[in-house]
């Protein structure tokens, strides 16, 4: 099962401890001239007999467009604290994957693990390394989303340059790729699949932000760019196939561009997708505004860099077996053609597994990072856009990016007037389990971070 325990108590105290021991090495350390910057890219071996994840049933492909890659860039400023920033490209993974990796890796460079934010791009031509709907996680990829992001981190680590690089920032946007897709219908539900002529008026916003961070040696060249974007990760250039889809494909091409290394973080994005655009328009149309901000973008200071990672309790739901039976065969018999049945079948066979843990309660992690003026919060969810936005509007620090499928997966993050709206990512199954409500005290926790970083810049 994807639902996993860990003691909130020694979580804190171990990451308390950790936290300690790397301020008083850091402290200790000569300081370095000014900030270091170090990449990788590894590649994510995959084949055709792997369960692609992203569909309700185990889905299969044949060949690959483009790479699968789990990316870092390591950061360290002139007082001597290091930060790391990791993407892979995968639909998602939970924490009882990814803490042993990040164990290792601060075992082997002195990388806190509260300093590690690991990010999905959340690309649903992959193959899966989870339970979810109706497949299995595949352990021999699994095992190797693992080694990569392992041997990433350490890489980039050891590429730390000598001489200091420049950090350059740019707010741009692209409003034409994605859209709020729970598109309220006639008889009152929420659109999810199936005709799309008959949409009423979108139930939530749409986060157009596209922010561009680029790191440059001395001599100006490129050595990192990252980009944040909102919108669900689908859409091939060829059918069928394993790809990184049009945000993957895009950021491979701007390095092949640009040189560097290119990486995606995935926004808040579990309430938007693209419903019309083909993948190849939609990765020039990034590309295109990627290189806008690029272009436009300025020269900012980095005093500092720093992170905060803390562990955060919710539940699983409670939910009422009929109500919920009836919404999900009510809304396939009426949109989703032939397959219904199938569809509410795989949907009763996850709530008849979680009916005993209703009421359980999880830990996962929230963390925010800073560099310079520019803050990124991650989070371990499907995070609907609302309160991706929530949390912007609310953060002390004006540039503030939500990083989503962060660090752990804990399902989708819907607020509470769309828990009320009813739809597939409030339907009950692993992939969405979590009391309502939760969405919301998780963007309280992310915002009390973002304060505490603030607070510390002052001092």
């Amino acid at each position: 099962m994807i639902a996993h325990r860990v003691s909130v108590l020694t979580a804190a105290c171990s990451l308390f401890l950790l936290g300690a021991s790397a301020l008083r090495a850091a402290e200790d350390a000569p300081a370095p001239p000014g900030l270091q910057v170090g990449t990788a890219a590894i590649e994510i071996e995959a084949d055709d007999s792997m369960i692609i994840a992203g569909g309700i049933g185990p889905g299969k492909a044949s060949g690959q467009e483009g790479a699968l890659r789990a990316t870092a860039v390591v950061l360290r400023d002139r007082h001597g604290t290091t930060l790391a920033i990791a993407t892979l490209d995968i639909l998602m993974i939970t924490r009882s994957e990814l803490d042993p990796v990040l164990e290792a890796v601060e075992k082997e460079t002195g990388i806190p693990r509260s300093h590690i934010l690991v990010n999905c791009t959340h690309t649903h031509h992959a193959p899966s390394t989870l339970t979810v709907h109706g497949y299995r996680g595949d352990p021999t990829f699994t095992a190797r989303v693992r080694e990569s992001l392992r041997q990433a981190l350490i890489d980039a680590h050891a590429r730390l340059e000598a001489e200091p690089c420049t950090f350059h920032f740019h707010l741009g946007r692209e409003e034409t790729v994605g859209q709020n897709s729970r598109q309220l219908l006639p008889d009152g539900s929420i659109y999810w699949i199936g005709p799309r002529d008959q949409f009423v008026r979108p139930t939530g916003p749409f986060d157009p932000e596209l922010p561009v961070l680029a790191f440059r040696g001395p001599d100006q060249s490129l050595r990192a760019l990252l980009f944040n974007h909102s919108t669900h990760t689908i859409g091939t250039l060829r059918p069928g196939v394993r790809s990184p889809s049009f945000y993957g494909l895009a950021a491979q091409e701007l390095e092949e561009r640009l040189g560097g290394v290119v990486l995606f973080l995935e926004g808040a994005s579990g309430s938007t997708h693209n419903l019309e655009l083909p993948c190849d328009v939609m990765k020039r149309r990034i590309m295109g505004a990627a290189l806008d901000a690029l272009e436009k973008s300025e020269a900012r200071p980095v005093e500092r860099v720093a992170s905060l990672k803390r562990p955060f309790r919710f539940r699983v739901r409670d939910f009422d077996e009929e109500q919920e039976d009836a919404a999900v065969s009510r809304y396939c018999r009426t949109w989703t053609g032939a397959n219904a049945e199938e569809v509410i079948s795989v949907f009763r066979r996850m709530r008849e597994a979680l009916h005993p843990q209703r009421g359980e309660e999880r830990d996962t992690w929230i963390q925010a990072l800073l560099i310079g003026d520019v803050a990124i919060v991650g989070v371990p969810a499907e995070f609907f856009t609302k309160l991706g936005i929530d949390i912007k509007n609310r953060s002390p620090f004006r540039y503030t990016y939500v990083a989503e499928l962060a660090n752990d997966w804990i399902g989708y993050l819907p607020d509470l007037d769309a828990h009320r709206l009813g739809g597939y990512q409030v339907w009950t199954g692993f992939h969405s389990y979590a009391e309502p409500g939760t969405g919301e005290r998780l963007a309280d926790a992310a915002v009390e971070l973002l304060k505490e970083l603030a607070a510390q810049q002052r001092e």
